[in-house]
């Protein structure tokens, strides 16, 4: 019988089998520097990407604070190009508020955008409903019309509408600037997209429970669509709020929304302008109160959007 001794001391070789091959060592690496954080990448391209993004965050808050700047200056100091306003004044404001109904047109902004989110959200939820649950003759054609309508500039439309307007009898109301916008292709089409991912398997559900297709509507889409129908109002309303050409083109013998009331002090005689940023500051305060408090519904409706 013969015995062979084992030295355990020499370093024990790799064999081919279970050395990696060229190919996966380099997935490998890939993966593995996929996996590490992004700020551990390269110090560099972290700070000169932190640098650009503060750069243009100050450049997009300057205008901003530029208008709280002005309106919080002395109205002598209007035009003054100095950065850090001071001294402090609230004369602009006062000078707002005694010149204007500034509660009043805030008030009638606020319902006049409001009416107009909840019935463009009305419209877009009933006609996306019809666009993504049936077919029909004409759809694909229906639909192009109302892309088409989105895609033609307001400037294109605005005499016939105010054409329109004014046969109504609509002109220097409320009315005449709610009417002509109670239905977005906009939302239309961003709320078709919701639809048309939404499970079928619900939908067949609820009419093996003999619900109609209203009832389905109500009480089977609409309630697992609360978050898109969230965002998409708080898009509208914004929109709605900051519109200022139509409501001015119309509103032009009435002081009943805050665009005419920030038109009123420009003037052929001089802007005032301490005036002019004092009330676009207090126009832009419920915005910046529905930010807040509102601040990942708003964020998720410019993302599900695609605006910026």
């Amino acid at each position: 019988m013969a015995f062979a001794t084992i030295d355990t001391t020499l370093p024990i070789q790799p064999t081919r089998a279970s050395a990696p091959t060229g190919g996966a060592a380099s997935a490998a690496t890939r993966s593995k520097a996929n996996d590490e954080p992004v700020a551990t990448r390269s110090l560099p391209r972290l700070v000169v990407g932190h640098v650009l993004l503060i750069v243009l965050a100050l450049f997009s808050v300057f205008p901003v604070y530029w208008m709280f700047a002005t309106a919080f200056r002395a109205p002598e100091d209007a035009l003054s190009q100095n950065v850090i306003p001071w001294p402090l004044s609230l004369e602009n404001f006062s000078y707002v508020v005694d010149a204007i109904p500034i509660m009043g047109m805030l008030a009638n902004t606020f319902g006049m955008a409001l009416v107009l989110a909840v019935a463009q959200l009305f419209v877009a939820l009933l006609a996306s409903y019809g666009f993504a649950m049936w077919d029909f003759p004409g759809k694909k054609v229906l639909f192009l019309v109302f892309v088409g309508s989105w895609l033609v500039p307001f400037q294109v439309t605005m005499i016939p509408n105010y054409v329109l307007v004014s046969q109504m009898g609509l002109l220097n109301t409320i009315a005449g600037v709610v009417v002509p916008n109670l239905c977005s292709a906009f939302a239309v089409m961003l709320m078709r997209q919701h639809m048309e991912s939404f499970p079928r398997e619900l939908l067949d559900a609820s009419q093996m429970d003999g619900r109609s297709s209203w009832g389905t509507l109500w009480l089977v889409v609409v309630p697992n669509l609360k978050p898109a129908l969230a965002a998409l109002g708080i898009m509208l309303f914004i929109s709605a709020w900051n519109e200022y050409l139509w409501p001015t083109l119309i509103l032009q013998n009435s002081d009943a929304l805050i665009q005419v009331g920030i038109r009123s002090f420009l003037g052929t005689e001089g802007n005032n302008w301490g005036a002019v940023m004092a009330a676009s500051g207090l126009a832009c305060l419920p915005i910046f109160l529905i930010y807040i408090f509102l601040q990942r519904y708003v964020v998720d409706a410019f993302v599900r959007s695609g605006l910026k």
